[in-house]
């Protein structure tokens, strides 16, 4: 039977997955429209992140469709998680017999139904391909390996991505340098973003009801660059704070390398509010090492400036709350003033946006925000931490730039390029090519 639509399954699993999830999707029913095509995306949600302020606020948030399947696996082990997404997902690929499988990232759903594809003999299209930490002990940087190894399509954001890849034998014929497909969801909803009321909410707007905003910092300072001119935005009336993410397991299982970094980040709350949506991971062993004394609880987002004092001077706290939607997140990085994270998309977000950011790491599979971006790895050393960001304060921060390639249009080469190889391919294997 001659297949009509091509069908291309596009898998999302955690968190960071959905913000390159969302601009392929766009760019495929752009594609559709202007070229009369007629591919047929089946959106696949394997649950790996389940909460729904980890996953389904986010779907709202990017415009996301509902997932044509939800697989649902939740939480496990690596070998747990990992078995039942390709478990689940062999018997949607045996049901929708797609032309294509395209998987982000680097998460255990990543490697998991690139496996099951590949044993089916379907086509896969890894995107953030070729990022390499070179550290092994990051399960991460063991799905990059296998998922690379196995992909017949590999779209790189950066040339050490290129490079990384032909190091390792992979033909130059199934390499595309694209960009990254993160700053595609980042400059489309940014200045949706700034429209949410997380700084109000947070208590971070300058108001007549806190003079300490005013004793206590030059409230208006300013931001960040406008990314189609590169000129400085006008001052915005924000308390200047340090927003920080934290959850990879070599980080926050390890009770020394969370005690240090703690430590640091104490010294870094007696100079600047430090703003914590906290992952759950992250909560679960800061209350099993009872390290619970340096954090400061808060029941929702819901707060006043003077949360931020005790005696007229900071609190010696750093300030959590429940994790964000996309958009507040990303109005919340966007007017920072330090952002300190392990996370490796941040990295790049910060970049982008010229914000300074402080990677609590000592490797990164994204070394161009090192060489061109706002980015410094101070690992887990509480006086590399506070070093770095007093320099911030001092005015000495970095001066990054955004890489030419990371304009906004990533998803739409990454289409194009499938659309010609793909559907080609499609229509050879049907018949349909004299």
């Amino acid at each position: 039977m001659t297949k009509t639509s091509p069908k291309w399954i596009v898998v999302a699993a955690a968190r960071p997955n959905f913000m390159k999830v969302a601009p392929l999707i766009r760019a495929i029913h752009v594609h559709n429209a202007l070229n009369k095509g007629d591919i047929h995306p089946v959106l696949v949600h394997t649950g790996q992140h389940y909460d729904v302020n980890m996953s389904d606020a986010f779907f709202s948030d990017l415009r996301l469709p509902e997932p044509d399947v939800h697989l649902g696996v939740g939480s496990g082990t690596h070998g747990e998680q990992t078995g039942k997404v390709l478990i689940e997902f062999e018997k949607v690929l045996s049901r929708e017999q797609p032309d294509l499988v395209i998987v982000v990232g680097d998460v255990n759903s990543t490697l998991a139904c690139t496996l099951a594809a590949v044993k089916l003999h379907i086509p896969v299209a890894h995107v953030e391909a070729g990022l390499r930490s070179f550290d092994r002990d990051m399960p991460e940087e063991i799905n990059r390996l296998v998922t690379d190894a196995l992909s017949d399509y590999l779209f790189t954001p950066s040339p050490d991505g290129d490079e990384n890849l032909l190091k390792e034998g992979i033909p130059k014929e199934k390499i595309f340098l694209v960009g990254d497909i993160m700053v595609d969801s980042l400059l489309f909803s940014l200045e949706h973003a700034k429209k949410t009321d997380i700084l109000e909410r947070l208590g971070l707007k300058s108001n007549k009801e806190s003079p300490l905003l005013t004793s206590a910092f030059p409230v208006e300072f300013p931001t960040n660059r406008d990314h189609s001119t590169g000129d400085l935005r006008p001052p915005t009336p924000v308390m200047p704070y340090a927003l920080l993410t934290l959850h990879r397991p070599s980080n926050v299982d390890n009770k020394t390398s969370l005690g240090r970094i703690t430590q640091g980040l104490l010294e870094v709350a007696s100079k600047i509010p430090i703003l914590f949506p906290i992952h759950p991971r992250t909560k679960k062993q800061v209350e099993l090492f009872g390290m619970e004394n340096a954090f400061e609880f808060h029941p929702s987002v819901d707060l006043s400036p003077v949360d931020y004092y005790e005696d007229m001077t900071l609190k010696k706290k750093i300030h959590c709350f429940e994790p964000l939607g996309y958009l507040d997140f990303l109005n919340l990085m966007a007017h920072a003033k330090i952002v300190l994270t392990d996370s490796g998309g941040i990295q790049e977000e910060t970049t982008v946006l010229n914000i300074p950011c402080i990677t609590l790491r000592d490797t990164t599979e994204r070394p161009i925000t090192l060489t061109q971006g706002t980015n410094v790895l101070v690992h887990d050393d509480p006086e590399k931490i506070v070093a770095e960001v007093t320099k911030i304060l001092e005015g000495k921060a970095r001066q990054g730039i955004c890489p030419s390639i990371w304009d906004g249009h990533t998803a739409e080469r990454i289409v194009n390029i499938l659309a010609k190889s793909v559907i080609l391919r499609t229509e050879w294997n049907s018949g349909n090519v004299p």
